[in-house]
């Protein structure tokens, strides 16, 4: 139960982390754009706006509903394959992979959105 109760607890640190961190930086983290003969201005001023509506993404939600999926496949798995201590440490991979993997899915998605949103505007996104 004490590594359960550890992997919760790291489990929920990455969790709020990820949740509290700057979503304009997360967001527009490697974003190329063609900028010859641009008014930068008008481009600062449509990434202001485009990166708000990338933080709109709900990275707690996605990371939250992958780490309850991950500690329930693991768990399901670990009970399979052996005792209840089993179940209980695989839960708790299960879910720390799940933590990773939602966050993962969710910084893509604010990059996805973000490179819509500029594209959308007119801008040539260069990755």
């Amino acid at each position: 139960m004490k590594t359960f109760f550890k992997v919760w607890l790291l489990s929920t640190v990455l969790v709020l982390a990820g949740c509290s961190s700057n979503p304009q930086t997360q967001a527009t983290s490697g974003v190329i754009i063609d900028t010859k003969g641009l008014d930068m201005s008008t481009y600062y001023q449509d990434l202001h706006e485009c990166r708000n509506f990338a933080a709109q993404v709900n990275v707690g939600g996605q990371v939250v509903e992958k780490t309850i999926t991950g500690a329930l496949i693991g768990g399901a798995v670990g009970a399979i394959a052996g005792d209840s201590d089993a179940a209980k440490r695989a839960a708790g991979v299960g879910g720390l992979l799940g933590v990773v993997k939602g966050s993962g899915q969710a910084s893509r998605e604010k990059q996805r959105v973000l490179k819509n949103c500029l594209k959308g505007r007119g801008y040539r996104v260069l990755n």
